[in-house]
């Protein structure tokens, strides 16, 4: 079964409620916490709302793909950033030092995974495979990961504890320029599909205040030997 391993992006969705967060000092980043309603979205239905956000992207002007900016498909009060799309069936798979420079609006908060994948019929040699069976590939996948993760220097700890969610089943629909065949999946055509899921370690940011920021993760996969090292330097306000 081939999988694709994916590191984060944004997209945005309606303020439905007010998220609890944790806050490193006065006037620090704070962490929403995992278990909150966010935007009126759960962490795990957020990731759902990133997959199908990333998988809908043409890879010709993908953010993760360094075709597109990071502000390509963003809107609302919530923005991903990630890093690269990647077969992780591809012994050369994997991404280390990537820097990206990134101006995000005032007032959005970011939806950022260290490590997530994604798993669906789609990819899979089984056409009959189900939910619960992707659900377990994904928890393998996801069980032994390391991550680390730090925003103007502050790291958050307990990551793979504290930060880990698995999404509910979702359609996506990908363009026939999907990034399935970008990374030698396929060929696959464009189309709606079902069903995905998504695990994976995700940390969201309340709205940063105005200026310059640095964002910085790190995670490796042992099942697939996959290392992923990403740094934004972000730079919020209209």
């Amino acid at each position: 079964m081939k999988r694709i391993l994916v590191v984060a992006i944004v997209l945005a969705l309606a303020v439905l409620a007010v998220p609890s967060v944790m806050a490193w000092d006065k006037d620090g980043p704070k962490v929403i916490d995992r278990d909150s309603v966010a935007y009126g979205r759960t962490y795990s239905e957020w990731s759902a709302a990133w997959q199908q956000w990333a998988l809908s992207i043409p890879a010709s002007n993908h953010p993760l793909f360094d075709t597109g900016d990071c502000s390509v498909g963003q809107s609302g009060p919530v923005w991903f950033l990630g890093g690269k799309f990647c077969n992780i069936n591809n012994p050369d798979c994997g991404y280390s030092g990537v820097v990206r420079s990134c101006r995000v609006p005032a007032g959005k908060a970011l939806y950022i995974p260290i490590l997530n994948g994604e798993f669906s019929v789609l990819e899979s040699n089984n056409p009959l495979e189900q939910i619960d069976d992707l659900r377990l590939l994904a928890a393998q996948a996801m069980d032994t990961t390391t991550n680390e993760f730090d925003i103007d220097g502050k790291q958050i700890r307990n990551l793979l504890q504290d930060f880990r969610v698995q999404s509910p089943a979702f359609v996506f629909t990908i363009p026939d320029d999907n990034l399935f065949n970008a990374v030698g999946e396929g060929p696959y055509p464009g189309g709606a599909y079902f069903p995905g899921l998504d695990d994976g370690v995700y940390v969201m940011l309340a709205p940063l205040r105005a200026g310059p920021h640095k964002v910085h993760f790190h995670g490796y996969m042992p099942a697939y030997n996959f290392t992923l090292d990403i740094t934004y330097n972000l730079t919020v306000g209209n």
